[in-house]
């Protein structure tokens, strides 16, 4: 299952709607659904996660976790590391091979690795730019 599938199975649930019901009001088949939610289908298309947040009337943060998560809903991922370093190769290469034997609580720590160090990537650029900003002459005497 696919992070946007469970967020679509968890609001069916909540708000008591059959994949049959919620399929006929979004224009696909009850079999593309659930195919979509077990995460055999590739993510879900920009239109049709707005068309889930419309059936469901969901706003702001709900609306932005769940277009996060169809984002995150690739079911078949593959890792370009051609120009990277041979330790990002390798680490790519075993999380293939063992991504299937992790349990809840590894992949939570791995995805909390992965999430710092892209916030601290985005803090060192903006502070690179601001350092870059105040080594600008200002043009005056």
């Amino acid at each position: 299952m696919t992070p946007f599938g469970a967020a679509v199975r968890r609001l069916r649930a909540e708000r008591g709607v059959t994949q049959r019901q919620m399929a006929s009001a979004l224009g696909v088949s009850p079999a593309y659904l659930s195919a979509l939610e077990h995460g055999n289908r590739s993510e879900p298309s920009w239109e049709f996660i707005q068309r889930v947040i419309g059936y469901f009337n969901i706003i702001w943060d709900e609306a932005e976790e769940l277009q996060m998560l169809g984002g995150l809903s690739r079911p078949k991922v593959t890792i370009d590391t051609s120009g990277l370093t041979p330790k990002a190769t390798e680490i790519a290469n075993k999380l293939a091979s063992a991504i299937s034997r992790l349990d809840g609580e590894t992949l939570a720590a791995i995805g909390s690795l992965i999430e710092a160090s892209a916030a601290q990537t985005e803090v060192d650029k903006i502070e690179e730019k601001v350092l870059r900003g105040k080594r600008k002459p200002s043009g005056k005497p």
